[in-house]
């Protein structure tokens, strides 16, 4: 569940958990009957969902976008093989909790629409997958200074994290969170 993520100041908790807990069954059909299923086959029979923390709104947070003009590369290690290069188009900065944080936001290609946002958290190796977990989000055009909703609770764990036929990208340092990110999807 990717979406566009305007500021919304109407936002509708009970539409919200119903739209994620959509959002979650689709994927765990997807897990279960998908030909390509990162559950391996002989698993599948077995497969009845994902683990997830509760749905909660306080982990839907506004972050204020800084645009990097000048994307600078990144070359993000990855679960096997060579690391693979991105551009970190923008800076998300906002508050959890006391919390002031930020994490960068990634593109392979600077004309992609949409914004990759790979991250650890005190979480990370204990309730939720040993390599950091992902958010992605749809977005046209980003704005400097525009807001945009991060929902950790759709953060997921990368398909390396049920098969090692997977390479998947690692969250580079600057995107590991110094808080603890009871939201989306545990190991």
């Amino acid at each position: 569940m990717t979406e566009e993520t305007p500021a919304d100041d109407d936002f509708d908790a009970e539409e919200w958990r119903e739209r994620l807990q959509s959002h979650r069954t689709e994927k765990d059909d997807f897990f279960a009957d998908h030909p390509q299923s990162p559950i391996p086959p002989e698993e599948r029979d077995d497969f009845e969902s994902l683990d997830y923390f509760d749905p909660d709104p306080k982990y839907r947070v506004t972050a204020t976008v800084e645009v990097h003009e000048r994307p600078d590369p990144v070359e993000m290690e990855v679960s096997a093989g060579p690391p693979q290069r991105y551009l970190r188009v923008a800076t998300l900065r906002f508050e959890l909790g006391a919390d002031e944080l930020e994490l960068a936001g990634y593109r392979q290609q600077a004309d992609d629409d949409g914004l990759f946002v790979p991250f650890r958290d005190k979480t990370t190796g204990q309730q939720t997958y040993r390599d950091g977990r992902y958010m992605e989000f749809e977005t046209e055009e980003l704005a400097d200074g525009s807001e945009m909703v991060l929902d950790f609770n759709l953060a997921y764990s990368p398909f390396c994290a049920y098969s090692e036929t997977f390479a998947c990208p690692l969250p580079p340092e600057e995107n590991w969170l110094d808080a603890e990110i009871r939201a989306g999807e545990k190991a």
